[in-house]
């Protein structure tokens, strides 16, 4: 299969011109040192152009005896350079910024371009991330995505990622190249990505580039700061619920820099004497210490040996902590302490070697591991006094486990054989070890009324360890056929081996522009993708019971073809509009069986799962301004996205379509942000979308029993489920806002060029459900006392209401 990939590199990689010469090089700012990601490099005589790549580097042949080259990037003083093409030339460029960084206000910038052809992309600046008004006032990164088309949130608050018709797990969450497995905090209300770590963000939802692959539906590629080379710099942030600090600089200046961010909530510090109070309040005898927080911590060091030669590492770890541990006092003469601890998290860590072969050959050499881990801890332990004085102890625990760990060799090439081709091309390796569970129980009873009766059990129930091989060759081609026609096309080979079982799988990805005017542009594309990786989750919220496994000899990889158009029209001065159509047809989904769960259970969790096939359509609108002070934008999306379950031994909803629990009929945002004026500056957000379904029992009927002495005839009833995911929620909708005052002060400190250093303040003060809607988390039925005596209702339980925050930072 890889001789396909080698027929295609060479097919697409012409000799160069011996007329033509290679400028390369990076974009960085001048004051940090910080790589700039999509810069724009553009000959104005020959009217080629490139744009620097993730590690700040550009690659541009040209014909010629010399060139005009403009070098620009949002926010940036242009740099014009004329050079004489006698040889290949290796240009660095440090812009300057025209603007604060206060002052910086521009929106998500979708991938649309003249000098793109790819598609269904977005590229995010991390200022307009932070200026999205959140729960409590948390900037927080897949919450503003959220508010993008084609992109639905789960629950009332959560950061589960919906995109066009997928699954939480169909989502590719990188970390400077390395995956995360768990994006979530708090169930979802926050996410791992410390948006003061963050560099750039970009989203793909389809049309995926070659080089991506493993899942289904979407690709968010996040960046993070490589840290100033010439000064130390940073800030520290004290919330409602948690405080950051973040610090970079040079460890040699112009050399060798580090980036360092931490987080941490302290909710658990302020309400445990609250808590512990209220449970004393109760009945005097019961002491509760009950907390819960969340740390992350990301750091990254980047070395330069020369213009040629780059070292980068990279390093996450965060975990969640919730804990309850409560001791009662009993009339027996005894004490019960019960104990519950539950950690989970992520741990990564990444080497990346960047190195220019030839001007117009780079390459990246890495090596990454990661690893999600889920460990529970219930004890119950009772200490009885018995009637000769003496002590008994009886202890009852149980144990959980489950993790995934991965370790990635990879290495990718970048090759310009001229204007017209820029080709990547690449291979990497990725073991798996996947313990899907391991429960274990253990008990050493006395019993105190019985006097001397005691047993033991001590049990051990546990899914194999998997361990497993995937590996990737792929090219791709980004190809200006002409000005008006350029594609993006390639190659991506997989193959995945489990136990006794390889699943290989040839994916094309094409995607084409076509110019139709000045102002207009029409695109298409097509993507296969396969998905070995799969999460078995009962709730649309993210849950610590949440399992990662993979495909095995009985289930199959997930798959995917997805088809998508869009037309673009550029308003000159006013607006970008763009609409933009797909269609998915998806196979070998997995779910649950009606009642099952892997929680608590002896049996195999493939025994617990059924498969399945989807399909998702839907329409996307974005206006988008991002310029001048009032920007923003307006999104919308329908779509319709249904479950088959028909194959033999695998029947849900009796082999009907149904409905997926992430299915949403309309989804309507609007992000709106003004800047008064340098000190002052707002946001505003107003959401709407259909409500989620849900599977409940509408109807009930009286037990019948033949036996006429059965008592319990006819008193109690039966619950009957239609359909599944049979009810809608009500609508949901929610308005926020959120206002930033900023100052600077003059300190005593000097800077290295001389000037004084400056500290700046921001207060951020938001509101989140600003007309407190009482929005819908969770819909169950409910046995009601009326007049005419019991019945059934249906009850809505809301859990955010109107919510003020408060921050305040300061930036050295």
């Amino acid at each position: 299969m890889p001789r396909h990939i080698l027929l295609f590199i060479l097919l697409i990689a012409p000799l160069a011109s011996f007329a033509q010469h290679t400028v390369s090089g990076t974009v960085t700012d001048n004051a940090s040192g910080e790589t700039l990601i999509g810069a724009t490099i553009l000959d104005t005589r020959s009217g080629k152009g490139t744009t620097t790549n993730a590690n700040g580097r550009f690659t541009l042949t040209l014909k010629g005896d010399s060139a005009m080259l403009r070098i620009t990037f949002v926010g940036y003083e242009p740099i014009y350079d004329t050079i004489v093409l006698t040889t290949n030339q290796s240009r660095n460029y440090r812009l300057k910024s025209s603007i604060q960084l206060q002052e910086v206000t521009i929106t998500a910038q979708r991938i649309n371009s003249r000098e793109s052809a790819q598609m269904s992309a977005l590229e995010m600046p991390v200022e307009q991330l932070k200026a999205v008004p959140v729960l409590f006032g948390e900037a927080d990164i897949l919450k503003a995505i959220q508010l993008l088309p084609g992109v639905q949130s789960g629950n009332e608050g959560t950061g589960g990622m919906y995109v066009r018709g997928g699954g939480p797990d169909e989502n590719l969450f990188l970390l400077d190249g390395v995956p995360l497995y768990n994006v979530n905090h708090l169930g979802g209300f926050f996410s791992a990505f410390n948006a003061d770590a963050v560099k750039n963000v970009t989203l793909y939802k389809g049309s995926f580039p070659a080089r991506f692959g493993g899942r289904l539906s979407s690709v968010l590629d996040v960046t993070t700061n490589n840290g100033n080379d010439k000064e130390i710099h940073g800030n520290a942030s004290i919330g409602l619920i948690s405080t950051k600090i973040a610090v970079e600089g040079p460890i040699i200046p112009e050399k060798t820099t580090f980036s360092l961010s931490a987080r941490r909530t302290y909710a658990d510090l302020l309400l445990r004497p609250l808590v512990a109070r209220m449970a004393l309040d109760v009945d005097g005898k019961t002491k509760l210490n009950a907390g819960y927080h969340f740390y992350d911590i990301n750091a990254k060091a980047v070395h330069t040996f020369s213009d040629k030669s780059r070292l980068y590492a990279t390093f996450y770890a965060g975990n969640d902590d919730a804990n309850i541990r409560v001791r009662t006092e009993s009339s027996l003469q005894e004490d019960q302490y019960l104990s519950y601890i539950n950690i989970w998290g992520n741990l990564v860590g990444g080497l990346r070697w960047n190195y220019v072969l030839r001007p117009r050959l780079f390459m990246n050499l890495s090596s990454s591991y990661t690893q999600y881990t889920n460990t529970m801890d219930v004890g119950i332990e009772t200490i009885a006094t018995l009637n000769d004085g003496s002590e008994q102890v009886s202890t009852i625990d149980g144990d959980y486990l489950s993790s995934i760990r991965d370790l990635t060799g990879r290495i990718d090439f970048a090759f310009t054989p001229n204007t017209n081709h820029d080709i990547q091309f690449g291979t990497y390796l990725t073991h798996h070890w996947i313990r899907p569970s391991v429960a274990s129980a253990s008990i050493d009873y006395y019993d105190q009324i019985q006097m001397n009766e005691a047993w033991q059990m001590d049990t051990n129930i546990q899914d194999a360890l998997v361990l497993a091989n995937d590996w990737v060759v792929f090219a791709e081609d980004d190809w200006n056929i002409n000005d008006l026609l350029k594609v993006n096309y390639g190659l991506h080979f997989s193959g995945f081996q489990v136990e006794n079982s390889f699943y290989p799988s040839l994916q094309p990805r094409l995607s084409a522009r076509l110019l139709l005017g000045e102002n207009l542009s029409f695109k298409a594309g097509y993507a296969y993708m396969s998905q070995y990786m799969h999460l078995l989750s009962t709730t649309s919220v993210s849950m610590p019971t949440d399992l990662w496994v993979p495909s095995t000899d009985r289930i199959q990889p997930m798959n995917a073809h997805q088809l998508a158009a869009s037309i673009c029209y550029d308003i000159p001065l006013v607006a970008e509009l763009s609409l933009e159509g797909y269609y998915k047809r998806m196979s070998n989904l997995i779910e649950y069986k009606d009642g099952m769960t892997a929680f608590g259970t002896s049996q195999g969790w493939e025994d617990l799962v059924c498969m399945g096939d989807g399909w998702t359509y839907g329409v996307e609108f974005l206006a988008q301004r991002n310029f001048g002070e009032f920007t923003g934008w307006i999104a919308y999306t329908w779509s319709r996205t249904t479950h088959l379950f028909d194959r033999e031994g695998q029947v849900l909803n009796n082999g009907n379509p149904f409905p997926a629990k992430y299915d949403r009929r309309h989804d309507f945002s609007i992000v709106l942000n003004y800047k008064f004026s340098e000190r002052f500056d707002v946001s505003a957000t107003w959401v709407f979308c259909t409500g989620n379904t849900a599977t409940l029992a509408m109807q009930r009927y009286p037990r019948a029993s033949d036996d006429p002495d059965d008592y319990n005839s006819g008193r109690h009833s039966l619950s009957h489920v239609s359909s599944r995911n049979n009810y809608r929620m009500p609508n949901y909708h929610r308005a926020d806002i959120s206002a930033n005052f900023h100052r600077t002060f003059k300190t005593r400190l000097t800077l290295a060029n001389g000037q004084p250093r400056k500290i700046r303040r921001t207060i951020n003060v938001s509101v989140y459900n600003l007309y407190n809607h009482a929005n819908p988390y969770l819909t169950y039925t409910s046995s009601q006392h009326t007049s005419l005596g019991y019945s059934r209702a249906l009850v809505q339980l809301s859990i955010f209401p109107i919510l003020p925050s408060a921050s305040y930072t300061i930036y050295f």
